[in-house]
């Protein structure tokens, strides 16, 4: 599938109706996030069930903000509305498809029920 740009507009909608997303928060500026570009998008191709999405702060910082986005690249994934992972640098191709692998194995019953259980 191919990455999507997200904005304001079309952020919440596709964190709630799809269970999978992978965010990469980036700028046009800056040089780690154009070279681990191509290998967001090559890896994006063997996950027809994740949703790969783009964020460029410059554009959209507010979101940025609101994630408190500090530096970039910034990858973030959520499993059913759920952000399970968010950390700052480019991934090496074999990492970043490790992590996939890894938060698509998380049981995400347990996540929640987790949740459920510190908001009590």
């Amino acid at each position: 599938m191919a990455v999507v740009a997200l904005n304001k507009d079309t952020f919440e909608q596709v964190i709630t109706d799809n269970d999978f997303v992978i965010i990469d928060f980036w700028a046009p500026w800056c040089g780690p996030c154009r070279s681990f570009a191509p290998t967001y998008e090559k890896v994006s191709t063997d996950y027809p069930d994740v949703i790969f999405a783009k964020i460029n702060t410059e554009d959209e910082q507010e979101i940025a903000a609101h994630f408190n986005i500090r530096s970039i690249p910034t990858l973030m994934i959520f499993r059913e509305k759920v952000i399970i992972f968010s950390q700052a640098g480019a991934l090496p191709e074999p990492m970043l498809r490790d992590l996939i692998g890894k938060a698509g194995e998380l049981d995400m019953a347990e996540v929640h029920r987790q949740i459920e259980q510190e908001q009590a």
